[in-house]
């Protein structure tokens, strides 16, 4: 694997990293997939692959079941279908992408603080956190406690709020997988940089034009540069 270290940060160069969980540091495009399939059925839709899966996911999650059905889904139809997908979701082992420890490691070690914030349930979130051996990189770790399946725009507003980091989002740094992460930390005044391993097709993520990377020391690498450029345009 490709490193990267970091200059020592200063409180003028300290980056914020906000992770994304699914499809991000959790390596469960797989896990989604037959989670999905084991809620269309009842639905009367057919079974995808994870291209389909990959071309059609979209946030708010009851509009990828439309897209995937062709009609919009009833309230009871997405709490029940919900529900299933989740406790498939939870069913399965935990497993860390390929990377992200040592990356997580080089931020800390560079004096770069770190966070994750997931549209997840939060006992979910916590748990898998926990099972994976994790939870000592992250100043906070948020998962979802309302409703399911919207947007991040608002949980990553209170999430930088609860930081301090309110009004500092040109230090700020988003990692994930999907355009509503990108979409979430530009509303934010933040830095997105997503990964094109996760739960969006690449060529979907290429057409919404956000910066991509293949890996998640990529992304963290081009994210730094981006945060840098806004810092001192001159000089990068």
């Amino acid at each position: 694997m490709n490193t990267i270290t970091f200059a020592p940060a200063t409180p003028l160069s300290t980056m914020h990293v906000v992770w994304d969980w699914n499809g991000t540091v959790k390596d469960d495009l797989d896990d989604h997939v037959q989670a999905l399939n084991a809620t269309l059925p009842a639905l009367g839709g057919n079974l995808v692959d994870r291209e389909t899966y990959r071309a059609k996911h979209t946030v708010p999650i009851p509009d990828f079941y439309a897209r995937l059905l062709g009609r919009e889904i009833t309230e009871q139809e997405w709490l029940s279908s919900d529900g299933a997908f989740l406790d498939h979701l939870r069913a399965q082992p935990v497993r860390i992408r390929n990377g992200a420890v040592e990356m997580m490691t080089a931020l800390h070690e560079g004096g770069h603080t770190q966070s994750l914030l997931s549209l997840c349930p939060h006992d979910t979130l916590v748990r898998e956190v926990d099972e994976a051996g994790i939870g000592h990189f992250f100043e906070r770790i948020e998962g979802c406690t309302g409703a399911s399946g919207g947007t991040k725009a608002a949980p990553l507003a209170a999430h930088l709020d609860a930081l301090g980091l309110t009004g500092q989002g040109h230090r700020v740094l988003l990692v994930g997988d999907a355009i509503d992460d990108a979409d979430a930390a530009h509303a934010n005044g933040a830095h997105a940089v997503l990964h094109t391993g996760g739960l969006h097709h690449p060529a979907k993520l290429a057409a919404a034009g956000h910066p991509l990377a293949e890996t998640l020391v990529g992304a963290v690498a081009l994210g730094s540069r981006l945060i840098a450029r806004a810092a001192h345009p001159a000089r990068v």
